[in-house]
């Protein structure tokens, strides 16, 4: 912009003379280059600190997951493995989430609270599971598979993960057991080989909206896997001890 003729550019002391008079408004940005930068964002840290805890869940689930492939027949192992595995399928699915609470006000302290709520509910529904869990057969996973295929075509379930994928309010938990705990009871019935497809689906329900185009060739094949558990489960991968 060009000066205007007659009158001089403010100096350097102008501009530290009108900070000093009014030190709120000319205060620097916290995490700004005036600021010094020193250090990151709320919602960096709370993108940095819920992945990180989730890839240590997974690194201990991976690592004690050896020579547990056995299919139907597989036991849950120690109640810390189970409960590692948990959260491993759950925090990156919460990550847009956390995301989303840091920026309708909190910042990064609101964090830990928000998300240790989430993993409660997940926690208590683990301690059932692991309490009820036992060995079984390919009858039952298919009928559990065949069973969470139709729940996903339901109306809960679109309620569920509407409320999970949009809202942060209390209660938020609870929705997304909702929304998930039929993807969650075929990775109980089909065992941890099938751990990693079960996480990328739940993540992309949580990222991706409701869209029929997506979800109906989805429960057409959970379902599909279901029958196909029960009628040739030496051919499902996975399911079958190796031998």
């Amino acid at each position: 912009m060009n000066a205007v003729p007659g009158r001089r550019r403010p100096g350097p002391g102008y501009r530290r003379r009108r900070a000093d008079s009014d030190p709120v408004r000319y205060a620097a940005a916290p995490g700004s280059a005036a600021a010094g930068g020193a250090g990151p964002t709320p919602t960096a840290a709370a993108l940095a600190m819920t992945l990180g805890v989730a890839a240590a869940c997974w690194v201990v689930a991976v690592r004690e997951m050896t020579g547990m492939e056995m299919g139907t027949a597989t036991r849950p192992g120690s109640f810390g493995f189970f409960i590692a595995v948990w959260a491993a399928m759950m925090l990156p699915g919460a990550a847009p989430a956390v995301l989303r609470r840091v920026q309708a006000g909190g910042g990064a302290r609101a964090v830990p609270l928000f998300a240790g709520s989430y993993l409660a509910v997940w926690a208590l529904a683990g301690v059932a599971v692991y309490a009820l869990y036992r060995p079984h057969g390919p009858f039952a996973a298919g009928t559990v598979v065949t069973a969470a295929g139709v729940y996903e075509f339901t109306p809960v379930k679109r309620h569920f993960r509407r409320r999970c994928r949009d809202s942060v309010r209390s209660g938020f938990g609870l929705c997304c057991l909702g929304s998930s705990i039929g993807l969650m009871a075929m990775l109980v019935a089909l065992g941890v080989t099938w751990m990693a497809v079960i996480a990328v689906l739940v993540l992309a329900q949580k990222l991706l909206s409701v869209e029929a185009a997506v979800d109906i060739p989805l429960v057409l094949m959970i379902v599909g896997l279901g029958i196909w558990t029960v009628l040739a489960p030496s051919s499902v991968p996975g399911l079958a001890p190796p031998m």
